[in-house]
């Protein structure tokens, strides 16, 4: 229970620092969210776009891991698809139990409805959005996720949007518009108060490159999940870990 009440603190401590901004009201709704369903502002189960909260694709489904989800099951729905708009139609149905009559959701994608980022990857993106709709049937989830927004998707989520400074973005988004990859990496060194040269150095062994800063974007999120992870299980064999890298390298005879 203590475990569970820190963990809780010290997610709503880190939206803070994130939206600082936002207005009590809508904060307050963050924090029923995050202590009725345990989403972790972290690893990006929850997003704040334009006033509004959304839930991601990933946020729901660790909650249906967490509660013991008995499965998925996902269907093309044929005769409202059509291969050559790209049009694509899923019906998905979530059992909470083996017994569960189950919860369905549908999604629809095509390319009026998804970004110009993710053109062609259409048929994924229907499949996520009924996912999740029938996620958020199971589990009360009350909020939109962001992969059923039309003009977002899994690719381009922004963790945090802020307040726009003037009404417009560039291609690649404002940094008003979103919270950044190295944001986020820096928040998680602050609060689990860790050597940031030494984390440098552990995301560039992970992401397999020389440094951090020439890794792919997917791998970078991927080793922030991956640490948020492991900062929350065990922090102590994640300093060490973590120290491991600032030890010299033994030289060769």
């Amino acid at each position: 229970m203590s475990s569970n009440f820190n963990s809780i603190r010290s997610e709503l401590s880190l939206a803070q620092q994130i939206w600082s901004w936002v207005e009590q009201p809508k904060f307050a709704e963050l924090r029923r969210l995050v202590k009725l369903h345990r989403l972790s502002i972290a690893i990006g189960d929850v997003s704040y776009i334009d006033g509004h909260w959304y839930v991601t694709n990933a946020g729901l489904l660790r909650l249906a891991h967490r509660v013991g989800c008995a499965g998925i099951r996902s269907v093309l729905q044929k005769g409202l698809s059509d291969a050559a708009t790209n049009r694509w139609v899923f019906k998905a149905i979530v059992y909470r139990t083996p017994k569960s009559r189950g919860f369905v959701g549908y999604g629809d994608a095509d390319p009026s409805n998804v970004s110009p980022l993710v053109r062609g990857a259409e048929m994924r993106i229907a499949e996520t959005r009924a996912v999740n709709r029938a996620l958020r049937k199971a589990y009360g989830i009350g909020l939109c996720s962001v992969e059923e927004l039309g003009s977002f998707s899994a690719r381009q989520m922004p963790v945090a949007a802020g307040p726009r400074s003037n009404g417009h973005e560039d291609a690649k988004g404002s940094s008003n518009a979103q919270l950044r990859l190295r944001d986020q990496l820096r928040l998680l060194i602050r609060q689990h108060d860790l050597d940031p040269t030494l984390v440098k150095a552990y995301a560039a062994d992970f992401c397999g490159t020389a440094t951090l800063k020439d890794a792919s974007r997917d791998l970078v999120e991927s080793f922030i999940t991956q640490l948020a992870t492991s900062a929350k299980k065990d922090r102590n064999a994640l300093i060490c870990k973590l120290n491991s890298y600032g030890q010299p390298m033994e030289a060769k005879p």
